[in-house]
């Protein structure tokens, strides 16, 4: 009977220490790399949230092209990015779109507009990244 017992307690411990592994996905894999300061290999990982319009991954495409994490700093692919999560109302991306625009010439600004509108048309297909 205490055998039985002792079987059944390890066979639950197991199952509830093996769920977050289970339960992590792309998403927790992207953010682990990322928070590692692993920035390219965190890229594909993210894309495809971002191409589905999820704002945090675009947010974040704006902080790493902002930043140049991973990528060649560039504040117009960091502004086309915030704009896009601007849009679906992430409020750290309202915030970051002021402040990347303001380094920016109107020109830039006009072209980055451009730039994610072109992107949002096509589904980020046409998107470099």
């Amino acid at each position: 009977m205490e055998k039985r017992i002792m079987v059944g307690g390890l066979v639950v411990a197991v199952h509830i220490l093996g769920v977050p592994g289970a339960l992590a996905g792309p998403w927790e894999d992207g953010m682990a790399t990322y928070n590692r300061g692993d920035y390219v290999p965190a890229i594909p990982l993210f894309r495809p949230f971002a191409e589905q319009g999820n704002p945090k991954p675009q947010d974040l495409f704006g902080v790493m092209y902002r930043r140049g994490q991973g990528v060649a700093r560039n504040p117009m692919r960091a502004f086309a990015w915030f704009s896009s999560a601007a849009a679906r109302g992430d409020a750290k991306a309202k915030v970051a779109l002021h402040a990347v625009s303001r380094t920016m010439t109107r020109e830039e600004v006009s072209q980055a507009r451009e730039m994610a509108q072109a992107c949002e048309a096509s589904n980020y297909r046409n998107c470099e990244y």
